[in-house]
């Protein structure tokens, strides 16, 4: 106990050392040891010894005073002062006796060593929790980033759509769920009206329908301070401009083919009864040869927003098959299916097989003859030597030699003859989706890029019905006449002189019409009036003519000549304006980027005038409710597993720690006797819960870097995906360990305050 409490006088390193009766209650081999080890501390600092042993003093000390009384009787070696002025004094309070924080490290490090097999133990049982974490934490991360290429490849397919006239398919859902819950309070005696089909009408045109202003709409995107932009994805905004045009093809035989299956069949092949059953049934490819509609099955593929012409949103989920993908803007691509076909409608549209067979075919089946239908396959080589001729619709029409223009598309001799100016499309390659591709981006069969939409709008500018109709603003080019006659004389004017203008055919068809309508009653007069030639008919018309007054002009003004605007034949000459698409598309990598990127619409809305906002269908919120739903439970579930994981590796280390200080009780009173303080206890051993913490954290990502690599392998044989990968990331990584070492700090806290709270003497006393 005195060597004790000599530890404790020196722990502060102090200057003098005051030891008072150091060998009372000694014997006498012990007062020696006592002495020499305070002769030896004397060496280098002032010792000053009170005893009432004289054979000690005169045996160990270097000055001896006796005091009698409190009063000095002798010194066997009084100092000298020397008579120069003496130094102040600096009186100062000593520091509490302390260790530092590294050295509780060191004892806790050193005590640990001593029993390294425990220890090591004792950390991998503490890795344990961190392995589920870790484990838990690697199947997380590779399910997220599995998603973010779902999302991302979704985002791709299902853009936020907006559309020049829309409307709001959430509005609609909502108000057929509103018709649905209307409670019926009348009884069952007796037989009520339900206006319930009328009520919906009413709503739906009034509630749902809206005409988007896209233009103001555009120039909010395009303003480089718009929030939207931060939300964009890599495909960014896509504007989409109803650009018109035809697309002209021969097939074997040398036939000219409309490309949109108009010329194939004189009716809509939904008169047809597999026509009608398919419409029926919804299914509009329910036979692969008769599906022959008026439609085109050319398409604008994506456009890329770097130097590609194709957005890697459609290169990333198409393979080519053969060629590569359009580098020129008269370059187009073939799409096929995941088995390499495409639809026996979709060849004879396209030109690959006879019109002529077709037309062969229709014929049988109207006849209710059996066909056999046979499988055709082509060559890569074959389909890209295929060439296509597409003329912009302003093309279409011709100058007459008055000055005005009449279209000529319904004259097949006049297509031929454009086909010598027409635009060819070369075939640069083929593509098929890929196999893994989780949606398609792409619904067409031939994929043109923005190149041709960008050409085929300068071509429409410059063209010459354009460019007339620009330069005679008032002047109807189709017909010479002005958008608006000032009066009904004016009209009834305009209206003799357009008739006057007709060709032969145009005055035979008009002829046609009225013929029609007069002997509606009379079929024997209507046949024999129909029946003669076009030169006959135009004769009629004439003579019609010179008869008709005011007021039947003005009926064949208000019926016959058509009632358009400036805007309106811009329209029909297919010039497009820019600034004002017909859709935008805005795409978002992620769910929570086209969450923000509808908040940023709403909050456009909020500031726009009522005619400028903007109304549109979120279909992927509409797709995605249930999704979330689950993926949210999926969460909860994983976050259980996580928590149930923490509290076990924190109850084990905290059961851990009381054992270490059950087990060094006798050491915390020597470091409580020698001078440490109860913090100083509590220090050691959160040094030393800090310590197993760090094994246990680096021994469980250790072992979860080893578990993946077979857990990998095992996840792609049983999820037969090569999509899903776990992976723990370094920063993942990191955080567990330090998260171990504050598991194992926090729950270490109970036993090291109760190790803190030990008696010294109790505790120096426990063996």
């Amino acid at each position: 106990m005195q060597r004790v409490a000599i530890a404790r006088a020196l722990i502060n390193n102090p200057d003098i050392l005051l030891a008072d009766e150091p060998t009372g209650s000694l014997d006498s081999e012990a007062s020696a040891q006592v002495i020499h080890l305070l002769k030896a501390v004397a060496k280098n600092r002032l010792v000053v010894l009170v005893t009432h042993n004289r054979e000690l003093a005169n045996q160990y000390a270097n000055r001896i005073i006796n005091l009698y009384d409190g009063k000095i009787t002798h010194d066997s070696n009084p100092a000298e002062m020397e008579e120069a002025k003496p130094i102040p004094s600096n009186h100062k309070n000593m520091r509490k006796a302390s260790i530092s924080f590294f050295t509780s490290l060191s004892l806790s490090f050193n005590n640990l060593r001593t029993k390294m097999g425990r220890t090591v133990l004792t950390a991998f049982s503490g890795s344990i929790g961190i392995i589920g974490i870790a484990l838990i934490l690697s199947l997380s991360n590779g399910v997220n980033n599995y998603i973010e290429g779902i999302q991302k490849e979704t985002m791709a397919a299902y853009p936020i759509t907006i559309r020049a006239q829309s409307f709001d398919l959430s509005s609609l859902l909502a108000v057929r769920r509103e018709m649905r819950d209307i409670n019926i309070t009348h009884d069952l005696e007796k037989v009520y009206s339900n206006n319930t089909s009328l009520t919906l009408a009413s709503r739906l045109t009034t509630d749902i329908t809206a005409h988007n202003n896209l233009t103001a709409f555009k120039e909010y995107i395009d303003n480089p301070n718009s929030a939207i932009k931060q939300y964009l994805g890599e495909n960014g905004v896509i504007y989409s401009y109803d650009i018109q045009y035809a697309v002209y093809a021969k097939d074997p035989d040398g036939a000219l083919i409309n490309t949109d299956g108009s010329t194939l069949t004189d009716t809509n092949a939904k008169s047809s009864p597999v026509g009608r059953l398919a419409e029926i049934a919804g299914l509009s490819g329910l036979s692969g040869l008769t599906d022959i509609s008026n439609s085109s099955v050319f398409e604008e593929l994506i456009p890329s927003q770097g130097d590609q012409l194709v957005s890697a949103a459609i290169t990333e989920n198409f393979d080519v098959l053969y060629g590569s993908w359009p580098k020129r803007y008269d370059d187009v691509m073939i799409v096929l299916n995941e088995d390499n076909e495409l639809s026996s409608a979709t060849l004879y549209k396209l030109g690959l097989l006879p019109s002529a067979q077709y037309k062969e075919i229709m014929k049988k089946i109207k006849d209710g003859k059996d066909v056999v239908l046979e499988t055709y396959a082509f060559d890569y080589e074959d389909i890209c030597a295929h060439s296509f001729y597409l003329i912009p619709v302003c093309d279409f029409y011709a100058e007459k030699g008055d000055g005005t223009f009449t279209r000529i598309d319904a004259d097949s001799s006049e297509i031929a003859r454009l086909l010598d100016n027409a635009i060819t499309l070369h075939v640069s390659g083929i593509a098929r989706l890929t196999g893994n591709a989780s949606s398609a981006v792409f619904f067409g069969i031939v994929g043109y890029t923005a190149a041709l939409t960008d050409y085929i709008v300068q071509h429409t500018n410059t063209s010459a019905v354009v460019t007339a109709q620009q330069e005679t603003p008032g002047i109807n080019v189709l017909n010479g006449l002005p958008f608006s006659p000032s009066s009904d004389a004016a009209k009834a004017n305009y209206a003799a002189k357009y008739l006057s203008s007709l060709t032969v055919s145009e005055k035979a068809a008009l002829a046609n019409s009225i013929i029609r309508v007069i002997y509606a009653n009379d079929p024997d007069m209507q046949n024999i009036l129909l029946s003669q030639d076009a030169s006959s008919l135009a004769t009629l018309v004439d003579m019609y003519l010179k008869n008709l007054d005011d007021s039947i002009l003005l009926i064949v003004y208000d019926q016959y000549i058509t009632k358009s605007s400036y805007d309106e034949n811009m329209t029909a000459f297919g010039v497009i304006n820019k600034q004002s698409p017909s859709s935008i598309s805005i795409y978002a990598d992620t769910f929570q980027d086209k969450d923000a990127i509808t908040d940023c619409i709403t909050a456009y809305n909020k500031q726009a005038d009522q005619a400028d906002q903007i109304t549109y269908t979120d279909f992927v919120a509409l797709i995605m409710s249930s999704v979330k739903t689950i993926i949210n439970v999926v969460s909860y579930v994983l976050i259980a597993f996580v928590a149930i994981s923490l509290i076990v590796s924190s109850i084990m280390i905290g059961v851990i720690t009381y054992i270490s200080v059950l087990e060094r009780t006798k050491e915390i009173g020597i470091l409580r006797a020698i001078g440490a303080s109860k913090g100083n206890i509590s220090e050691v051993f959160s040094a030393e819960t800090l310590i197993i913490g760090l094994f246990a954290g680096l021994i469980g990502v250790s072992i979860t870097y080893l578990l993946l690599i077979p857990g990998n392998t095992i996840i792609r044989i049983m999820l037969d995906t090569t999509g899903v990968k776990a992976s723990l990331p370094i920063i993942s990584a990191a955080i567990l360990v330090v998260l171990s070492m504050l598991l194992t700090l926090i729950a270490g806290i109970i036993p090291s305050r109760k190790a803190a709270k030990k008696d010294p003497v109790a505790a120096l006393r426990t063996e």
